[in-house]
């Protein structure tokens, strides 16, 4: 694909849209991830100032949107080994194991999903993320387990990203956390934006924070941990962590918005994507696919119930 520019003048039918919403309206080719990365650098403009992805528009404005070329791939293709759940041509749904990065950024160049994918798929990857993401459509992180669905092409790229925008994938996690949750399930609905401070985390943001919703659900009560099932109703980063310390009940074995758990080797949080749910991009059949829970939860388990029995 060639660079190119579209230039758009925004008519009464359109007053009063973000920017971001606006451009995804006219280029349908474009995500709205992709198009947020074209405002930050400058690339859609406003009567050719720079603006921001809220920005709202109004009526006889000039919108010029800039779409460059895509820069030539430079991640190396590894030989890594992947737990596939699922493949065909559109779609590969993937059982992420624990300390695997899901695509190249500073500290993480090589050893990722991404890499370990451009050596699966070759070619078969949508582009629409960049280079650096091909065919990412969602993210969990480092040390959360499970899964993960891949788009290998635009049009199923699209289709899963209107899937996640409309709330149509069902994303259900499985945790155990510090503490008995004595309520048998519940709501937590607080907006999560980046930390004030420290700005490598994400915390409960009133001000500034997008709305997010996580529902949970208790499988098991130990004598001082609770292991829970969670479904996520909104995406946003880091959000059943945050959420789950947020009401004091944070993920065992995340160290960074709980502590460091000594009674068994977690590697990280005891945090695993164990069902998803979702319409296939070409099809339209409902597909559900299930990760069993991985060795170190299984064994976090047993420690527990263990204790329980004062074993």
């Amino acid at each position: 694909m060639n660079s190119r520019t579209d230039t758009f003048i925004i008519d009464p039918t359109d007053e009063g849209k973000r920017l971001d919403t606006f451009v995804a309206s006219k280029i349908e080719s474009l995500t709205r991830s992709y198009i947020q990365k074209l405002i930050e650098e400058g690339l859609i403009t406003i009567d050719g100032a720079s603006a921001k992805s809220g920005t709202r528009t109004r009526s006889g404005m000039v919108v010029e949107v800039k779409i460059p070329e895509p820069k030539p791939l430079t991640v190396d293709a590894q030989n890594i080994p992947l737990d596939i759940i699922f493949e065909d041509d559109s779609i590969i749904v993937i059982n992420k194991p624990k300390n695997l990065v899901v695509h190249p950024a500073a500290g993480n160049w090589e050893g990722t999903l991404v890499n370990a994918l451009l050596y699966h798929c070759r070619d078969s990857l949508s582009d629409i993320n960049g280079v650096r993401r091909p065919g990412i459509v969602h993210r969990i992180d480092k040390d959360t387990t499970g899964l993960l669905v891949i788009a290998k092409s635009n049009e199923a790229h699209l289709s899963l990203s209107e899937q996640l925008k409309k709330h149509q994938i069902q994303r259900i996690y499985e945790t155990i956390v510090d503490g008995r949750i004595e309520k048998d399930s519940g709501k937590i609905s607080a907006p999560i934006g980046r930390h004030p401070i420290n700005r490598k985390k994400m915390s409960v943001n009133v001000k500034n924070g997008k709305p997010a919703v996580t529902h949970f659900k208790v499988l098991e009560r130990f004598k001082s941990h609770t292991y829970i099932q969670c479904e996520l109703e909104t995406g946003r980063t880091h959000q059943i962590r945050v959420h789950m310390s947020y009401i004091g009940h944070p993920i065992t074995g995340d160290e960074v918005y709980g502590k460091k758990f000594n009674l068994a080797d977690t590697d990280g949080q005891a945090l695993h994507a164990r069902f998803l749910k979702l319409k296939h991009p070409v099809s339209n059949e409902d597909m559900v696919f299930e990760a069993p829970l991985p060795d170190y939860f299984t064994a976090l388990i047993n420690r527990l119930r263990n204790i329980q029995a004062g074993l």
